[in-house]
């Protein structure tokens, strides 16, 4: 029986190796291993990733109860904070079809003033909870619409009598008497200035999706509709007297018409164009246009010129009822100028401050 020879350590090894057998490793190499072992996974692209910190969105809920009874209506959930409140109409209007965005009023409080669509939500949030008050605006319609319905009627309603219609006028009398020339010129002049306002409204002014309820559109066509029937009526009427001073006073009143007309539309377009370059950090200036002067003294001076072609109007076809509708628009355009000049007074104040609304040193 032959006793085994015991191999040597290195040889042993070698043996272990070239079979595929296990090496066993002295403590200094396994220790020598671990470190090597840390140094490679600190490296930095075999790093693990860092867990990303997803930050949490705040959402709102606004609760939305009615004006009068102060009944919850319904709750707007998950409204992002850079939501507007045109955003929170539009959801509202998903939850109660019945009441289109256009129609809704919200607001802060009972008696508070209605918020505008572009105010952001997060500006009224105390906590996580908002509460509005809603009011049911009624039907509506938008500004171009109202503005073209308006004028277009007095347009048209003045044109039917001056071609005196039969069911107007009486068409024996119509044809005997003859038409005085500030009969044409009166005609010319009311059509330009509706035409103006209807070219205005399509080119010049810009409005910003607004709406206004559907009854003051029928409030200011009666008023408009109604009195250019009452002023076409006698100044088309066969029977009608011309001016006392003649000529003169016709070709005074109608170059001022003219005037006014022409510094209604420059005042307009100053403004349009101040409110399309985005820059509104100072109050309009007159510039090299003679028309645009009037802003040094007024800080409305569209309605001066307004109010001053319909007084034009009034001393060129000598009327009654031409001269109650000036007086009335001298009392609107005020009210109308004091309104706007409150407001130019907080935005531009150093400018504003030393003039007058619409009339110098009166208003």
């Amino acid at each position: 029986m032959h006793r085994r020879q015991k191999l040597s350590s290195p040889e042993h090894k070698r043996d272990l190796a070239a079979h595929g057998g296990p090496l066993s490793m002295s403590r200094n190499d396994t220790r020598s291993f671990f470190n090597f072992s840390q140094l490679v996974l600190s490296a930095g692209h075999f790093k693990s990733p860092p867990v990303l910190k997803h930050s949490k969105v705040t959402y709102f809920e606004v609760e939305i109860l009615d004006v009068q009874s102060k009944k919850q209506i319904c709750i707007v959930d998950k409204v992002p904070p850079s939501s507007t409140l045109l955003d929170v109409k539009h959801k509202f209007h998903k939850a109660c079809p019945q009441w289109y965005p256009s129609r809704v009023g919200l607001q802060l409080e009972r008696n508070g003033p209605y918020l505008k669509d572009s105010i952001n939500i997060q500006s009224l949030a105390v906590s996580s909870i908002i509460t509005l008050y809603f009011t049911d605006l009624g039907q509506q319609v938008g500004w171009t619409t109202f503005f073209l319905t308006e004028y277009t009627g007095p347009l048209l309603i003045y044109l039917l009598f001056y071609i005196r219609l039969s069911t107007i006028y009486d068409q024996v009398e119509s044809t005997k008497n003859f038409r005085h020339p500030v009969v044409h010129l009166a005609c010319f002049c009311h059509c330009l200035h509706y035409i103006r306002h209807l070219l205005e409204t399509l080119f010049v002014h810009k409005f910003s999706g607004g709406h206004t309820p559907l009854k003051n559109m029928i409030k200011g066509c009666a008023f408009y509709w109604g009195f250019t029937s009452w002023i076409a009526y006698y100044i088309n009427h066969p029977r009608y007297t011309p001016p006392s001073f003649g000529h003169k006073q016709v070709s005074f009143a109608a170059l001022a018409f003219l005037m006014c007309e022409a510094g209604n539309h420059f005042i307009n377009v100053a403004l349009a164009h101040q409110n399309h370059s985005g820059s509104k950090a100072c109050f309009p200036s007159p510039t090299y246009n003679p028309f645009t002067w009037l802003f040094l003294l007024v800080s409305c001076p569209n309605y001066t010129y307004e109010v001053g072609s319909w007084i034009s109007f009034t001393v060129m076809t000598q009327t009654l009822p031409a001269g109650i509708f000036a007086f009335l628009m001298v009392i609107q355009m005020s009210l109308w100028a004091q309104k706007k000049h409150k407001l130019y007074l907080k935005r531009f104040y150093p400018e504003v401050r030393r003039k007058a609304a619409m009339i110098p040193i009166i208003f």
